[in-house]
């Protein structure tokens, strides 16, 4: 259960009043009664926690999250609000505070030889592809951290191929990899803001496995003609598709609302050794739901004596449910015989990315 919104905002909220910062690792934007904020920069274990901490600590109430990591970064977009008033908090020392203390979480970050700046607007921006815009631009899809068959099951490695459509004038992007629910909106999310336009389309799928072919040009109309352009589109692509991939355990936690749960559960996570590779955090009516997909500190499956462990501390006080996130191993079957689809963009395109 993900927060999963059309505008960049908290269920029932809309881009009124939102002002990008640009260039920031740490960003702040008044959305409503909410303050939005977006943290970008190197994941490490226990990083969520400190997160959260300090906002419990200067009386923000989180609302709603999405977290994200990659290649050992890490993305979020956190909606808070202040804990008394419930109300967005404009006061500027409080805020200058709240970004000097998130600042120092990522220290070290700006010597950092990965350090990027975004300068995406975000007015009126899907959260899910505005984390895709985020780790893009901290280019987390780059060589020097990229994942290892160790780190994934083969079964989830896409395969993408990038060839020339002479008789029309196109660049032909060729994804084979095991479906999943917006397996289409990473991909056309990420072609758009690498600056591609997508003319045509053709997706097929059968079972577990997806085949989608994307016919692309340049906004100023070239095609792909170097090696290092397509060699660049292989690898945010591959990276776009992977952000959103979790094995392992998620935990589904349900409680009553209050000031400081995401720091006290994500406190409760990391003293117990475990790593949280992608998290949603949603609010409705007095009711707090999280979703953490973890991991062990050191990457490997989570044990059954920990998660015992964290049945008697936190089980008192909320419902906890523990689920596997299932691994494929299945080999793909052929292409021929799929169920197949195309179509042409445009205008269907901008309405896919508002």
């Amino acid at each position: 259960m993900f927060f999963n919104n059309q505008t960049l905002g908290p269920k029932g909220y809309t881009k009124d009043g939102l002002k990008p910062w640009p260039g920031k690792r740490v960003g702040v934007h008044s959305i409503g009664e909410h303050t939005a904020i977006e943290v970008v920069g190197r994941d490490r274990p226990g990083l969520l926690s400190e997160i959260s901490a300090v906002l419990a600590n200067l009386h923000f109430n989180v609302v709603a999250a999405e977290v994200w990591t990659h290649n050992r970064r890490i993305a979020c977009v956190l909606y808070v609000n202040d804990d008394t008033t419930c109300r967005a908090v404009d006061d500027p020392t409080r805020l200058s505070a709240m970004e000097e203390q998130l600042k120092h979480l990522l220290r070290g970050y700006e010597d950092d030889e990965k350090a990027a700046r975004t300068s995406f607007s975000i007015g009126s921006t899907h959260v899910d592809r505005r984390l895709h815009q985020m780790l893009f631009a901290d280019r987390d899809y780059e060589d020097g951290t990229l994942a290892t068959e160790t780190d994934y099951h083969p079964s989830f490695k896409p395969k993408i191929t990038v060839d020339r459509c002479e008789e029309k004038g196109y660049s032909v992007v060729s994804v084979k990899c095991k479906d999943r629910a917006k397996l289409m909106f990473d991909i056309v999310c990420t072609l758009t803001d690498m600056q591609y336009v997508v003319f045509h389309a053709a997706i097929s799928s059968d079972g577990p496995y997806a085949s989608q072919e994307y016919y692309i040009r340049h906004m100023d109309g070239c095609t792909l003609d170097t090696e290092g352009e397509r060699e660049r589109v292989v690898k945010c692509l591959e990276a776009a598709i992977r952000r959103r991939i979790s094995e392992g355990l998620s935990l589904e936690l349900c409680a009553k609302d209050r000031v400081g749960l995401l720091s006290e559960v994500t406190r409760v996570l990391r003293e117990n050794g475990l790593s949280v590779t992608r998290a949603g955090v949603t609010t409705v009516g007095e009711q707090a739901v999280n979703v953490f997909y973890v991991r062990d500190a050191s990457g490997n499956p989570v044990d059954t004596k920990t998660i015992e462990m964290l049945r008697k501390e936190i089980g008192q006080t909320m419902m906890l449910n523990v689920k596997k996130v299932p691994v494929s191993s299945a080999k793909a079957p052929e292409a021929s015989g799929w169920a197949k689809m195309s179509f042409f963009f445009g205008s269907l395109l901008e309405r896919f990315l508002a």
